[in-house]
């Protein structure tokens, strides 16, 4: 088992290295919108879009997160089908601040 619930034992070799690479990013974020992504739709992409997400999965962690949350514009080069559908995998990255925990534990 290399992700949360999807078993690798079906995929090629290639397709499990991505696989474990999406849960072993470096930040946790990552690991969550990469290997929920992986684990979804790995077995479906086609050889090309297998490039694709391994040149994505190139780029540094904190570049990745600033392009999915909008901190920073997306460069155009990354500005395809396929990183949509990855960055709609975005799990909630609203930063804690003590305003955040204040307001979630009524002490606003």
């Amino acid at each position: 088992m290399t992700g949360l619930s999807r078993t690798s034992a079906d995929l090629d070799p290639r397709r499990r290295r991505i696989l474990y690479r999406c849960w072993h990013r470096g930040i946790r974020e990552m690991d969550l919108v990469f290997g929920t992504f992986a684990e979804t739709e790995i077995a479906a992409l086609d050889p090309t879009d297998l490039d694709e997400f391994e040149l994505i999965m190139d780029e540094q962690d904190h570049d990745l997160h600033a392009w999915i949350t909008g901190a920073q514009p997306l460069p155009e080069h990354f500005n395809t089908p396929l990183f949509a559908r990855i960055a709609a995998y975005v799990p909630d990255f609203d930063p804690v601040t003590k305003a955040s925990l204040e307001a979630r534990l009524g002490n606003a």
